[in-house]
């Protein structure tokens, strides 16, 4: 994986525990969903922002199960995507002006055609305190991010988690009930 964010390892120490989990849920690939779409779009008009995404990490590309902004993209390079440093944090990891951060100047993102200036992530944190991701916005624009701002993305984050944990036991309750 090419990793443009300088001086940044974008591999936690739990990544091989953090990947398992995630393909535990099975929810890579899978299609769209109204549950999270509803709170991505929701979050782009609390906001004001033109994107919001429910993010996974994968082991070479961060997958969208939400995408409110970003057309038909499903996918980008995990060395390439700003949640992949929102996952090495146990909290929101926010960028007002991404021209700004020194790790951020060789990222594509940021300083190629898409024009990315602001970020605001926070992590998809699972019961066993694992992140696979994060529910995260996005804009062109610099932007302030206050500490409210910051509280509310993280309890949409917790929200959009909550979902992907009533999945599971879903799918796990209807395949115990399938086996019977």
């Amino acid at each position: 994986m090419e990793n443009t964010f300088i001086g940044v390892n974008l591999i936690p120490d739990n990544e091989d525990e953090r990947l398992n989990k995630l393909k535990e849920y099975e929810i890579l690939d899978t299609p769209e969903e109204g549950a999270f779409n509803h709170i991505a779009a929701m979050a782009t008009h609390m906001f004001k922002v033109p994107i919001a995404l429910v993010s996974l990490v994968d082991a070479d590309r961060v997958w969208f199960k939400a995408n409110i902004g970003m057309g038909s993209i499903k996918s980008v390079p995990r060395g390439e995507s700003l949640c992949s440093l929102a996952v090495l944090n146990e909290e929101p990891t926010i960028f007002q002006d991404a021209v700004t951060e020194p790790c951020l100047l060789a990222n594509p993102l940021v300083t190629g055609n898409f024009g990315l200036r602001f970020y605001a992530g926070a992590p998809l944190v699972t019961s066993d305190g694992l992140n696979i991701g994060t529910f995260c916005l996005v804009d062109k624009e610099p932007r302030e991010f206050t500490e409210s701002d910051q509280k509310t993305l993280a309890n949409l984050a917790s929200i959009v988690m909550d979902e992907i944990e009533l999945r599971y036991l879903r799918r796990k309750v209807n395949n115990e009930g399938s086996a019977d």
